[in-house]
């Protein structure tokens, strides 16, 4: 990669920049909530057993639509500015779309064991993991490294 498209700070998830992307820090969120979602084991370990420091599954599906209004808008809006391409937006927009499914009919506030017994999750799960493997493999990440705790986000994308 050009060192001229990376602009002047080197921000990255793992390997390759993400800041070759106009809304990289939007990137980083969706990412960071669609690799938790998309991780079965991380569920088990982190989520159901309480583990600090990574939010909960409203806090992932908070940080997939937050800034983007992917629970509005189609992903494809964000093809060139947080998305590298249609295939992408298209995965991202199935993800949202059957973890959305799953908050509103759970509620946003129900347990993690909810969201995980709901007959639904392994398809949300799926969707979030094709989407998951999609960007890590354009950013030039590891797509099977474990989720990164909230901090190591917040210091990537200056967010307070």
């Amino acid at each position: 990669m050009n060192s001229s498209r990376r602009g002047r700070h080197s921000s990255t998830m793992g390997g390759m920049p993400l800041n070759d992307m106009p809304w990289w820090r939007w990137r980083a969120n969706v990412r960071s909530a669609l690799h938790m979602l998309s991780d079965v084991r991380f569920h088990q370990e982190c989520w159901l057993a309480g583990v600090d420091g990574y939010g909960d599954v409203t806090d992932a599906v908070y940080r997939l639509v937050e800034d983007t209004w992917l629970d509005n808008w189609s992903a494809e809006k964000y093809v060139g500015t947080v998305f590298r391409d249609a295939v992408e937006a298209q995965l991202v927009d199935l993800a949202v779309l059957r973890v959305l499914r799953i908050m509103h009919q759970v509620g946003p506030d129900a347990p993690v064991s909810a969201y995980l017994e709901h007959p639904g999750w392994p398809e949300a799960v799926h969707a979030a993991r094709d989407a998951h493997v999609r960007l890590s493999a354009a950013d030039g990440e590891d797509p099977d490294a474990p989720p990164r705790p909230l901090h190591a986000l917040r210091a990537l994308t200056g967010a307070v």
